[in-house]
């Protein structure tokens, strides 16, 4: 904020929820426990436990319970008034006793997706996640806790905040399945009856789509970060997950760009449709015209008002002049069907 000075505890972004609630899993190998609204005193117990300890808090409305739990995990000034400005870039950042880490969770309903930010530290045996408003993707990854299934309870702190970013990269993947049918239909609809409205879903869904691009790209700096760093947080063993991470965002972002690629074509597809329509409108309209001309410049010569006109007083003349004019639009008729114009 303007005029504030750096660290200033202030939630920058809308606000998606009243309240902030805490909830802690503490686990190891053998043991496993969860406790839902947890109070600070009870946080700072858990985290003094033997084991690996995830802190979860939801909502950020509540600062100064954001600066009393920075305060106490020595969490600098500058990452606090990150967490709390949900405008913030992808990014990870090593403060020698903490990894902090910025990641965009992106959730889909009908159609429509939303973002919110996650934050996420990492230190000695202890995560700390922060989220905007309930809700996450991270729901398998507490199940996998909660049964002890894989790796997740053997390993350490490191292998949990990887599990929570690979948790969000693989929901990215939802998304485009959803964001590639859609496309589908949009080229469909393009293709066999373009209209305005069409158009309008194509430009929202390249906002769309720029939008994911300032949440996705941002990303393979972090994943190579991640795995490029020389922090004593993370563990060897740690680093080839990284690296499948690092896979997988690539992956998304190249997805990505396939789809914006597609977007800008559409739009291109759209202009040629609608030109193809207008063409063959004009085609329809020019053979008509074309087949009334030499009828109407018959019908004119026969509307003058000579005297002097011998077909006039002739007992077969008009049914003659109908005659000729039906077999000169047949001609013409079955001239055009012959060159394929109809």
């Amino acid at each position: 904020m303007i005029g504030l000075p750096p660290g200033a505890l202030i939630h920058i972004g809308e606000k998606k929820t009243d309240a902030t609630k805490i909830s802690a899993i503490v686990y190891d190998e053998q043991t496993w426990e969860e406790h839902d609204d947890a109070e600070l005193e009870e946080v700072y117990a858990y985290a003094a436990r033997p084991g690996v300890t995830w802190v979860n808090i939801t909502g950020l409305a509540q600062t100064e319970i954001i600066g009393a739990i920075g305060e106490h995990f020595n969490l600098h000034p500058l990452t606090q008034e990150d967490i709390l400005n949900t405008a913030q870039r992808p990014k990870l950042e090593d403060y020698e006793n903490y990894l902090f880490i910025v990641i965009k969770m992106l959730t889909i309903d009908g159609g429509v997706f939303s973002a919110e930010q996650v934050s996420i530290v990492l230190a000695r045996d202890l995560v700390i996640s922060f989220q905007e408003q309930p809700g996450d993707v991270f729901e398998n990854v507490r199940n996998r806790l909660k049964q002890g299934k894989g790796r997740v309870r053997k390993a350490g702190a490191d292998y949990l905040a990887y599990t929570l970013l690979d948790a969000v990269v693989d929901f990215y993947f939802e998304i485009f399945e959803q964001i590639g049918q859609q496309l589908e239909n949009l080229e469909e609809a393009l293709i066999s009856n373009p209209k305005p409205e069409t158009l309008e879903t194509v430009y929202s869904l390249k906002r769309d789509l720029i939008y994911l691009r300032k949440s996705i790209w941002p990303l393979r700096e972090v994943a190579a970060k991640f795995e490029r760093g020389e922090s004593p947080l993370v563990s060897d063993s740690t680093f080839v997950y990284i690296k499948d991470l690092y896979d997988h965002i690539i992956q998304v972002a190249d997805t990505l760009e396939t789809y914006r690629e597609m977007v800008g074509g559409m739009l291109d597809l759209y202009l040629s449709s609608v030109s193809n329509r207008m063409n063959e409108v004009m085609k329809i309209l020019t053979i008509i015209a074309t087949i009334f001309i030499p009828l109407t410049f018959i019908a004119g010569l026969y509307g003058m008002n000579f005297e002097y006109m011998p077909e006039l007083s002739w007992i077969w003349g008009y049914p003659s002049v109908i005659l000729v004019m039906t077999v000169v639009a047949l001609v013409m008729v079955l001239y055009f069907r012959k060159k394929g114009w109809l």
